[in-house]
């Protein structure tokens, strides 16, 4: 079952997904390390942007990251041998169709993949079998619904709407970081704990403010501006002033705002 990416896979999403990467990295993956000696699995690696991290924090770890893309799987090995990473194997796999024996691995790592699936709990069950008893696993989405800014927009707001809608219209949802709980909990996952990262941007946040609202969110939605307005979704005159809104939350006196949420169970 393969569904469609609404990003795209052109080399200026691979640039964002990076960007997203190193602006987010203390946020989000402070507290992900695993012991050394003990089998990772990375499902739906794209280009890599969280597996470097997941490879440094763990160094005595063997990780296994899979994705479904082969011109992704690429850029992701590229990313890894240029950072000096040894501990990573990268196969090509759909997570429908894996050929693990059951209980192979230790602890499952998934992040920015659920968002763009349409039956996240099956995939969440189908996943556990891989996973030995007591093992982890640990998930991390986004909300566009925790979007919100100064100076506000209307403009801005449609236009994000816009992303949420076409990846809902490809199978996916943009506000399942406040999922993540009852989704573990009924894919029959124990201990369940949830995090959310709140990313707080204002104009002393130097790093922030090029790397994610500008080059990471906007930039994102920026990026569906042809299909939006071919869609009908919105018209290009108010898509066009949801960009620069939300580009002006990035001057002096602008804050933009959105929370990660992180997800932690036992099988």
């Amino acid at each position: 079952m393969k569904k469609t990416y609404v990003h795209g896979y052109d080399q200026k999403e691979n640039i964002r997904l990076q960007d997203q990467a190193s602006a987010l990295v203390e946020l989000l993956h402070y507290d992900t390390s695993y012991p050394a000696g003990s089998k990772v699995l990375e499902a739906g690696c794209g280009v890599g942007a969280q597996t470097i991290t997941l490879a440094k924090n763990s160094p005595g770890a063997f990780i296994t990251s899979i994705d479904i893309s082969d011109d992704s799987l690429n850029e992701a090995r590229k990313k890894t041998k240029s950072a000096g990473i040894t501990n990573v194997h990268f196969e090509q796999a759909d997570i429908f169709n894996l050929s693990y024996k059951s209980e192979s691995f230790d602890h499952i790592f998934i992040c920015f993949l659920l968002e763009h699936l349409p039956h996240p709990v099956e995939v969440l069950k189908m996943l556990k079998k891989y996973l030995k008893s007591k093992g982890t696993i640990t998930v991390i989405e986004g909300d566009h619904g925790s979007a919100y800014f100064h100076p506000q927009s209307e403009a801005a707001h449609q236009a994000i709407q816009c992303q949420v809608e076409l990846q809902r219209l490809a199978g996916g949802n943009a506000m399942i970081g406040r999922k993540l709980y009852p989704l573990l909990l009924n894919a029959g996952f124990n201990s369940v704990r949830v995090s959310p990262r709140m990313v707080y941007v204002d104009s002393s946040k130097s790093q922030l403010v090029d790397g994610f609202t500008k080059k990471t969110f906007t930039a994102m939605i920026e990026g569906v501006r042809e299909q939006a307005i071919k869609s009908g979704l919105i018209e290009e005159k108010v898509f066009d002033q949801g960009i620069r809104d939300l580009y002006r939350t990035a001057e002096s006196d602008g804050v933009f705002c959105y929370t990660f949420f992180k997800a932690t169970g036992k099988k």
